[in-house]
């Protein structure tokens, strides 16, 4: 890799913050971003999926939250919205066009057997 994609040029902030009940459990979830221009100020959410690769152990670091409020209908849409991001981001990523397709067949599946989309034609 040469030096100049190395370097780091300048630092972006993302804060997130967990407010939690008297058992722990997520109730409000708030972030906001240095780089987001649409967003002056905290942004309220119900739920969050964040990962890390870490580098030394090879494994996957994550972060999943949801609040109180999250109804199950809006957990099916944060999985396949997820699903489809994941599809393009391992597909940009690798170039692995077999796999990509294979996953975006899974999101779109899930996507009908939650709802979210009208269910496919079945060629035949």
């Amino acid at each position: 890799m040469s030096e100049k994609k190395s370097t780091v040029a300048k630092e972006s902030k993302i804060d997130i913050i967990v407010g939690l009940n008297q058992e722990n459990v997520p109730v409000k979830i708030s972030w906001k971003a240095d780089d987001n221009p649409e967003a002056k100020s905290w942004q309220d959410t119900k739920a969050m999926f964040l990962s890390f690769f870490d580098s030394e152990s090879k494994d996957t670091l994550r972060i999943d939250l949801w609040t109180t409020e999250l109804q199950v209908m809006e957990m099916d849409r944060l999985v396949y919205h997820t699903l489809k991001g994941l599809t393009d981001s391992y597909f940009k990523a690798t170039g692995n066009q077999e796999l990509a397709q294979q996953m975006h067949q899974f999101a779109q599946y899930f996507g009908e057997k939650t709802e979210i989309l009208p269910p496919s034609e079945k060629k035949g």
